[in-house]
């Protein structure tokens, strides 16, 4: 494609996106085609691949560049193209794996790839590729851990990991060229010319491709948002599209309007006060767990454990709370230290707490054409235990069985306050009522925990289905209660696993 910088006249009925220098308009099309059908059908770049077609396999990983906050700079992220809407690229730079290349030379990520024998039956390759092309333009010096986790949303079924891992170690040591594509994190300049093409971008008036069957809304304010949803409150609200990708990939649903927040201003603010943290709705999983793990340290395991970084690079926060799954990683940590979530609709705003956010199975407390604008964390208490605990088949990219969180505070060994929430237990995320009221003004001792781990059974009646029994899901639950309580004493040295492994 042309190196010029072309960038058209605006239309607010058209995508405009950059791939390999040129930008790119398309026009009349169904807002729910993904970015790998597009690739693959549309322009014949079949290099990504279509595996899971759900965003779990990890071989249509593509790449997203897009301005930082202040504009001046580019921001990278791999995604899973496979249920990622091609209207969300509007404004953005697309690098797929033939991006990278240069005129029949490998990138040094390829050539490290090939050089370790990290390549078998290669439909996974591209994949990886990109995952670590990813890693190299955006951490210098990646240690097992780092690595380990940006491979967390690709399978390899015939190579295995550790020759992979090892490309991942050597890819800096080739030798990469003056191209920014080639150049490794922490060596290149900023480039100038692929930001100024994405500031050529930048809309005055909001994307809207309005068909005969279907419509699709960028709106990129609040005030914006809001008239939309009062006009279409049927409408379909479009964050990462990692939950929605697959009612039209999985379940073939054909969605008529859908509205994106993902170019709200507002919406994608993150900031920390003197009592809480507020995060927009539209704020990605990997921006927002960034802050809330550097003020709860404790929940680390949890949010690295988090579906993978593809889909935490798309997924947000506030999608993931409104979707409503009953096995939402998230929730019940957010749940036990008090946050609350800042609903609007038109002008007016309210704000209650998460604990109330939950009415039935994937029935929450919104209003019709109201929508959540941010979730607000309150800060860590002093002197308070705070664990979560996660239970699944794998370790990555894997759906709970259950998922557990605690906040205890003691008082002269008396408990001044706990609270227990649980995923994969009932048909919403909830807290554990019943468990609490055995323990709060009580002596943490045995005593106690055998009086709570008993009411665990009133506070939840779990089904069977193809992850875990109904009996093995409480009998776990109450197993995780008296592990939270042993660690909270002291007497459960087991360190938090971590990605550090041996290799």
């Amino acid at each position: 494609m042309s190196d010029q910088i072309s960038v058209p006249d605006e239309q607010s009925d058209k995508i405009r996106f950059v791939l390999d220098g040129e930008v790119i308009e398309v026009g009349n099309v169904d807002p729910t085609r993904t970015v790998l059908q597009f690739l693959r059908e549309d322009i014949y770049r079949t290099g990504t691949k279509e595996g899971c077609a759900e965003g779990d396999c990890g071989a249509c990983t593509v790449v997203l560049a897009e301005l930082n906050r202040d504009g001046d700079d580019l921001s990278l992220r791999a995604i899973n193209s496979c249920i990622q809407f091609l209207p969300t690229l509007d404004g953005k730079e697309l690098i797929t794996v033939e991006s990278l290349d240069a005129g029949g030379e490998l990138h040094p990520v390829q050539k490290a790839m090939v050089d370790c024998h990290a390549s078998q039956c290669g439909f996974c390759t591209p994949g990886f590729v990109m995952s670590l092309f990813a890693l190299y333009k955006t951490n210098a010096n990646p240690t097992r851990q780092e690595i380990d986790d940006a491979l967390a949303g690709n399978l390899c079924r015939c190579t295995g990991y550790r020759p992979i891992v090892d490309a991942a170690k050597s890819a800096r040591d080739v030798a990469a060229g003056d191209d920014w594509l080639r150049q490794p994190f922490g060596s290149q300049t900023i480039p100038v010319e692929r930001v100024e093409r994405l500031q050529g971008l930048r809309r005055e008036k909001s994307l809207q491709l309005v068909g005969q069957d279907k419509s699709f809304f960028a709106p990129t304010s609040s005030d914006e948002l809001s008239e939309i949803l009062a006009a279409h409150p049927d409408a379909t609200v479009l964050a990462g599209g990692t939950d929605i990708g697959l009612w039209v990939t999985k379940q073939h649903r054909e969605l008529s309007t859908i509205v994106y927040t993902g170019h709200v201003d507002a919406l994608n603010a993150l900031s920390v006060s003197a009592t809480h943290i507020e995060i927009g709705a539209a704020v990605t999983l990997s921006n927002a767990m960034a802050v809330i793990v550097e003020l709860y340290p404790d929940l680390d395991e949890l949010f690295r454990r988090f579906a993978s970084p593809p889909i935490r690079n798309a997924g947000t926060l506030g999608g993931n709370i409104a979707n409503g799954s009953p096995i939402g990683d998230s929730m019940p940590a957010l749940m036990v230290v008090g946050t609350s979530l800042v609903l609007r609709s038109g002008v007016d705003t309210r704000e209650i707490l998460l604990d109330d956010f939950y009415i039935d199975y994937q029935v929450n407390n919104l209003q019709t054409g109201e929508f959540i604008e941010s979730i607000r964390i309150p800060l860590p208490e002093d002197n308070v235990v705070l664990r979560s605990h996660k239970l699944s088949k794998r370790f990555d990219q894997d759906i709970s069985a259950v998922c557990t969180a605690f906040k205890l505070k003691l008082e002269d060994d008396r408990v001044k306050s706990f609270r227990m929430a649980c995923g994969g237990m009932a048909v919403t995320v909830r807290r554990a009522f019943n468990c609490e009221a055995e323990i709060v003004g009580r002596r943490w001792n045995d005593e106690t925990l055998g009086r709570a781990i008993d009411a665990l059974r009133k506070d939840f009646v779990p089904i069977s289905d193809m992850r875990a029994s109904a009996g093995y899901r409480l009998q776990a639950t109450q197993n995780l209660l008296r592990r939270f309580y042993l660690e909270s004493r002291g007497e459960f040295t087991e360190t938090v696993y971590s990605y550090g492994r041996q290799g």
